[in-house]
């Protein structure tokens, strides 16, 4: 009995949690497992962790479960953000944070705070495409090479020839034009006030749009504005030539410009020499086409009294008063009136679609850049 109560029983050792505070870590009681040198030397390169509150009454359990964001959390700010749905306000806002069913914002960034619109919720791919869900689904025929909105944009060039055939005289349909674009620039402006609007649009419209006009213009608004004024304004056969410009050069540019555009220079960003030289050869054809063709066919049946180009082309007065010709030797007429007219269309159509002008959407200054390069050049020159 002496000898057992000489050896007395060890209390238990005091386990320590994985985690430690810093409490626990300063104290020199309790037990730690052997430590190997290398284990030593990362735990002396470590940085010492910033203290930890262990005081928890006071402290929010959002915030100490969840990792904080960068952007700051303001509670009279909030927003909220649910699946698919539109980003509604639940009162004042911040555009940053993530607001969770139940109102409380954790601190996190919310993945709309990246995104300006809320039709970037259909797609997490950086890249334009998926925008629009059928140009996923479409991807060579719609995204990459647009063929129904070539189509539509070639059928208007065919369809202003049918007009011009029956006899439709510019001031008849420049306010059917005038009509019709009110109308869908209204509809434009109410997509773009209303997402559920905007969304039925697109799965309608989709695969004659561009992912840039999911949060932008409609391009059919400015083709409807462009043809309206070079209507309106210029006359008869400058009008129906600046259409038919804008119709087939502007995509034989854009079909052209896709295939052999990366083997030829860059005339501009996304305009390339290949594309330049398919619009001025198509002008070139579409001209001769009318003027050549087109016109004289139809003389009987259309008043040509009022056009442009009737067919001749004459040096300006004072270039042949200071060259000491006379009218008759200054002037062409035929074929190389024809032909010279045909190639002036040509290189007006190529550099009108080459050239940005203030941003503004080519289906509005392809055909007023042609009206007014081909009326300024009969102006000098017819």
């Amino acid at each position: 009995m002496a000898s057992a109560a000489q050896y007395d029983v060890p209390q238990t050792p005091r386990v320590i949690s994985p985690s430690p505070t810093p409490s626990e870590l300063s104290g020199k009681e309790g037990y730690f497992g052997p430590v190997t040198r290398s284990a030593a030397r990362k735990n002396r390169r470590a940085p010492t962790p910033p203290p930890i509150d262990e005081d928890s009454s006071g402290s929010d359990p959002e915030k100490r479960a969840r990792a904080r964001s960068r952007s700051p959390i303001l509670e009279s700010r909030r927003r909220r953000m649910s699946g698919l749905t539109a980003l509604k306000k639940a009162g004042p806002g911040r555009k940053g944070d993530l607001t969770l069913q139940n109102g409380v914002v954790n601190g996190h960034l919310s993945p709309a705070a990246a995104n300006k619109n809320y039709w970037r919720e259909m797609s997490r791919s950086p890249s334009p495409l998926g925008l629009i869900p059928i140009h996923q689904k479409w991807r060579s025929f719609i995204h990459r090479h647009e063929i129904p909105r070539k189509i539509l944009h070639v059928s208007i060039g065919f369809l202003t020839i049918f007009l011009y055939c029956i006899g439709q005289r510019s001031d008849q349909i420049h306010p059917v034009m005038l009509a019709l674009l009110i109308p869908i620039a209204a509809t434009d402006v109410i997509r773009h006030r209303y997402w559920q609007v905007n969304r039925f649009y697109i799965r309608c419209l989709g695969a004659l749009m561009r992912e840039s006009e999911v949060d932008g213009y409609n391009g059919v608004i400015s083709y409807l504005l462009g043809a309206w004024i070079v209507l309106r304004f210029a006359p008869k056969d400058i009008g129906v030539v600046s259409i038919l410009l804008l119709s087939w050069c502007d995509t034989a540019a854009s079909t052209f410009g896709r295939l052999w555009g990366h083997r030829t220079w860059r005339v501009r960003k996304g305009k390339s020499l290949a594309g330049s030289i398919a619009a001025c050869l198509t002008g070139i054809i579409t001209a001769g086409f009318f003027w050549g063709w087109l016109a004289p066919f139809m003389s009987e049946t259309q008043d040509q009294s009022v056009f442009a180009f009737q067919g001749v082309l004459a040096l300006p007065p004072q270039a042949r008063d200071s060259l000491g010709l006379s009218l008759t030797q200054a002037s062409v007429t035929g074929y190389l009136a024809l032909g010279a007219m045909s190639v002036w269309s040509g290189i007006v159509a190529s550099t009108s679609e080459a050239i940005d002008l203030f941003g503004w959407d080519d289906n509005l200054t392809i055909p007023v850049l042609c009206s007014v390069g081909l009326w300024g050049f009969l102006k000098v020159f017819g």
